[in-house]
């Protein structure tokens, strides 16, 4: 299994959602560790001419839903993969494109999480994923857990 051929699935899944199809929302990059997904601002301003929080939030729970799908198919593992509760903090104004990246949260152990899955059936990880400002900086700080159920 390739990273391309992996995220050209991703891609293709990301786009049969209508929801996500219409919020134009494209992968910028993946180096094993951090998804990086990138999103017009024209497609997601609010009455501020700002980021819609809604968009932000949606965003990074699919760049971190992205990356735990990604894992596992690179690990030939065949899971769903649900978030299972979110906090979203708001530090910033986002006056540009939206640029998020996703990334397993500190303590978060990848392969323990891989040997759970195996092992149970059921495993679960902590992610965070982070808006970035066009300057430098967070905009928006997500940080969640995601479970991972094997299919049968």
């Amino acid at each position: 299994m390739t990273f391309d051929a992996a995220l050209q699935r991703l891609h293709t899944h990301y786009q049969s959602m209508p929801p996500v199809a219409a919020m134009n929302v494209g992968i910028s990059g993946y180096d094993g560790r951090r998804l990086r997904l990138r999103a017009p601002l024209s497609h997601h301003v609010n009455d501020k001419g700002c980021a819609f929080g809604g968009s932000l939030a949606s965003v990074m729970t699919l760049a971190s839903w992205g990356l735990v799908s990604l894992g596992l198919e690179l690990a030939e593992l065949r899971a769903e993969v649900f978030v299972a509760d979110s906090q979203i903090r708001y530090l910033a104004p986002l006056f540009g494109d939206l640029e998020v990246q996703a990334e397993l949260a500190d303590g978060a152990d990848w392969d323990l999480f891989v040997q759970t899955l195996r092992g149970r059936g059921r495993a679960r990880t902590g992610l965070v994923a982070r808006a970035l400002l066009p300057e430098g900086g967070v905009a928006t700080e997500f940080t969640a857990r995601y479970v991972a159920i094997a299919k049968a």
